[in-house]
């Protein structure tokens, strides 16, 4: 399926999904619904909830209130079936999510709220500090290894400037989409968006893995045809060809050094204060005031801004290399910058940025299966995805820090091993791809991490929804400035 058809196929989907909000949330659907579950399958109307009276949040998830106000389910660290079982799937989800460069947000929530018992409200913001944790430290790691073919950084930064501020205005959309969207229609959009990128990133990966296959042996044939010792075990040497010069092999300093761009990384932390500052105060005005709407404005010129200078650069520098007869790619992307590829590339940065919002994670899911569409590798879709999340989860942390909305204990230890799981992450994976030379890994471990987060987001959003209609909750939008 090509990436226009995909395209066409979210649209169709997402489409059709927000229409039916209006059929869903008519009385008579629910009458129906109910009546269908308790005379034809009555047990599957489940009661996952301590408490029955559920409200919306704003990060997408509901959580149990009791007259009106919310509770906080904050378990206490202990040694148990439960806290082992979730550092192996935090542990473990961490390693393989940072390598495919989608954090891994889909799988951590529903795990620290069925498994751990933590409110969905305090398991969100949890999740936020295991993705910051795993990227911060998969971030570092990059930065001390080489491109594995060129002589540039491993994190395309001119990439970085383009998604990442699209990446925060579209959390800020996705934030506010939360408060109107029903529960319900934000699982069955997730479903739909998880399942098509996991299954493009599989076809993908068959794709590179075939390619992978026909290098490695036309590479095994060119060593057959030309031994390097003959029979008897002598060396041999052609004198046809210039003896080879040793590549110069630089420090851990050096590559850190070189990987590092002060003065886009300096436009990338602009924006993450101006998104802080913006959010921390906001969440101190009222809700729908004045000010609350003029704080959201401001967003939109310091995201715009720094997307503007990285998309024109790019442009500028395409257009003049297609008018010199130049087909070599500006930057790691394989495509030619033209003004409708950098509206599309910022439409997609937004939708990830949206998707984020909704899912309490940090934008990785779109970003990542992008980037390899746009004809990145393997290994620098990975680099730069986890680079633009580390910016995107960290500014969810601060703020969920001011707002004490995840216990400090908890959060350090699930950090401790975030932290540890991006550095084994990284480590065994590019060893991995360093014996079998094949970097489609990567694509088939985005993949399924990917297709994971959708069966978990998926059971535990019908299970929900179904005791939502078996509550008689309202099934519809949701005013957005009475929640």
């Amino acid at each position: 399926m090509a990436t226009k058809g995909f395209v066409v196929y979210l649209l169709t989907c997402f489409s059709i999904a927000i229409l039916s909000t209006f059929f869903v949330s008519s009385p008579s659907f629910n009458n129906h619904v109910l009546q269908f579950l308790n005379q034809e399958e009555p047990h599957i109307v489940l009661s996952t909830f301590k408490y029955s009276n559920l409200t919306y949040s704003s990060n997408g998830s509901y959580s149990a209130q009791e007259n009106g106000r919310d509770i906080k389910v904050w378990p206490a660290i202990e040694f148990n079936w439960r806290s082992v079982l979730a550092t192996i799937i935090g542990f473990l989800g961490s390693g393989f999510g940072t390598v495919g460069g989608v954090g891994g947000g889909g799988i951590f929530v529903p795990m620290l709220n069925l498994i751990v018992g933590f409110d969905t409200k305090s398991a969100a913001a949890l999740s936020k500090c295991m993705i910051m944790g795993a990227s911060c430290s998969s971030v570092w790691y990059n930065l001390r290894v080489p491109h594995p073919t060129k002589d540039v950084p491993i994190i395309d930064y001119d990439l970085a400037l383009v998604f990442q501020p699209m990446l925060m205005l579209g959390i800020t959309l996705g934030v506010a989409l939360s408060v109107v969207f029903p529960y319900w229609l934000i699982t069955i959009l997730i479903i739909i968006l998880f399942l098509g990128t996991s299954s493009r990133s599989f076809f993908k990966g068959i794709e590179m893995w075939k390619q992978e296959t026909i290098f490695n042996s036309e590479e095994e044939k060119k060593q057959n045809a030309n031994p390097l010792h003959n029979s008897n075990g002598e060396l041999l040497i052609d004198t046809e060809y210039e003896p080879l010069v040793p590549r110069e092999e630089k420090s851990k300093l050096q590559i850190l050094l070189f990987n590092l761009r002060w003065k886009r990384t300096l436009a990338l932390v602009i924006v993450w204060v101006a998104f802080l500052l913006c959010q921390m105060i906001k969440n101190e005005t009222e809700v729908c005031s004045s000010w609350y709407w003029i704080l959201n404005l401001l967003q939109f010129p310091v995201a715009l801004s720094v997307f503007g200078y990285g998309a024109a650069r790019l442009y500028r520098e395409s257009k003049r290399r297609r008018a010199c007869g130049n087909s070599e790619p500006v930057c790691e992307a394989n495509i030619q910058w033209t003004a409708l590829q950098i509206a599309f590339c910022a439409l997609c940065g937004i939708l990830g940025g949206t998707v984020g919002g909704l899912l309490g994670s940090g934008g990785g899911f779109i970003l990542g299966p992008l980037l390899l569409e746009l004809g990145v590798i393997p290994q620098v879709a990975s680099a730069t995805a986890t680079f633009v999340m580390m910016f995107s989860s960290s500014i969810s942390v601060v703020e969920f820090y001011f707002l004490k909305r995840f216990p400090i204990p908890y959060a350090l230890y699930l950090i401790a091993v975030s932290v540890a799981a991006g550095f084994w992450g990284q480590c065994f994976i590019r060893k991995l791809i360093a014996i079998l030379k094949r970097a489609s890994i990567i694509i088939f471990i985005l993949s399924a991490v990917i297709f994971a987060s959708a069966l978990t987001m998926g059971v535990v959003g019908i299970q929900k929804s179904l005791s939502m209609i078996h509550n008689h909750e309202y099934m519809g939008f949701l005013n957005f400035c009475e929640n």
